[in-house]
């Protein structure tokens, strides 16, 4: 060809350089046609183990593309060391090209080990013990410097220097790259301390009033926590503002026996008095839970104390409420708006649109009872 081109009366030098670049482009169709049956081979190979067995690392390994991307290295590996057959006068060219082949190989090497961290995220989610790790932010944290580190070494075969050489030159302008990355760095200092603390995990309910946040964690990234509100908006918020501001996480009442219910009943201060023996016998035979009910001995128990021990059984019989834990009925420091008669007790069902609706109608239910004491809830009016 080299010769044809010359007979042509072609420049030898643009001769050499056709001749050389047919070479070339050969060679590269050859590595694409090698990539293919590569790909066949090794892809193929995993695709079929992962099919026959039960694992789930051999799956995530062709869905993330791990084997996809370090076959498309092999090629370009042939490529680079078969160059200089091609360009055996064109040193320009030559050097050109086998910079062009250590990126494709760097980056192959790149989405590879990319895929790699994708996969041990993916199957960090399916463990039971590490799904409420805040993983993400720390495999971020390992892809941003994977890719750093990649991009050093991608300039360094541009600008034909040492990899080390440019790091060095990097200390130089430390301070340049703390303020690019500070968010980064101050999220990924706060992941690890949320982590480690055990402060947060996806899937808690948590309420942030700097942020009027209120709602359930979804996602923890390396730069925000991301919450789904009970409106259903979304709130984005750093994980550093986590660290440094206070928060209040609800997982402690998903995970116990019960969730607090404490409400007041204000009763008319003029209604209280002692109770008649007629009225003792009234409400044990109207009342079936205070059918037993006696005094202790040279008592007059008022109707406000009845009402209060008629309270805590009938809470006490109602299987919803968590025996186990506090059920305490108190009375309060009596107000302009009446005596408050605090009911402490934790409702078994924590959802929380069974829980307003087990509260409302227990209090309903001592709202109604409240006449048969003779006495009376405190309304304010003009």
């Amino acid at each position: 060809m080299n010769k044809l081109l010359i007979g042509w009366g072609i420049d030898p030098k643009i001769a050499n350089t056709f001749d050389e670049s047919i070479i070339a482009v050969l060679m590269v169709a050859v590595a694409i046609g090698l990539d293919y049956i590569f790909q066949a081979i090794f892809v193929g190979s995993v695709r079929k183990i992962a099919q026959k067995t039960h694992y789930t690392w051999d799956t995530l390994m062709i869905k993330r593309k791990v084997v996809h991307n370090l076959v498309h290295a092999i090629p370009a590996f042939l490529v680079y060391n078969l160059l200089p057959m091609a360009f055996v006068n064109g040193k320009e060219l030559l050097v050109i090209s086998q910079k062009i082949c250590s990126i494709y190989i760097v980056i192959s090497l790149l989405l590879a080990i990319n895929g790699l961290l994708l996969m041990m995220l993916d199957m960090s989610t399916l463990k039971k013990s590490m799904k409420n790790r805040p993983m993400k932010g720390f495999i971020q944290v390992l892809q941003v410097l994977v890719f750093f580190i990649g991009g050093i070494i991608i300039i360094a075969i541009i600008v034909n220097k040492s990899p080390a050489t440019l790091f060095a030159g990097l200390g130089a302008s430390a301070a340049i790259l703390m303020l690019v990355f500070k968010d980064t760095i101050l999220g990924f200092v706060a992941g690890i301390q949320l982590s480690a603390n055990d402060m947060l995990r996806p899937g808690d309910w948590i309420t942030i009033p700097a942020a009027n946040a209120n709602g359930i964690v979804q996602e923890i990234t390396l730069n925000t926590v991301k919450i789904q509100n009970f409106d259903n908006t979304i709130s984005t918020v750093p994980p550093y503002t986590l660290v440094n501001n206070s928060f209040q996480n609800w997982r402690g009442m998903t995970e116990s026996g019960g969730r607090r219910v404490m409400k007041s009943i204000f009763l008319d201060l003029n209604t209280i008095k002692f109770c008649t023996p007629e009225m003792l016998d009234s409400l044990k035979k109207d009342v079936p839970l205070l059918s037993d009910y006696n005094p202790a001995e040279g008592v007059i128990p008022t109707n406000s104390q009845v009402f209060r021990v008629y309270i805590e059984r009938y809470l006490t019989s109602l299987p919803i409420v968590n025996t186990e834990l506090d059920l305490i009925i108190s009375q309060l420091q009596s107000t302009e708006y009446g005596v408050p008669i605090q009911i402490y007790f934790f409702s078994r069902n924590k959802v929380w649109k069974d829980y307003e609706r087990i509260q409302s109608d227990i209090f309903d239910h001592f709202f109604a009872m409240v006449p048969k004491f003779e006495l009376k809830v405190y309304q304010y009016s003009d």
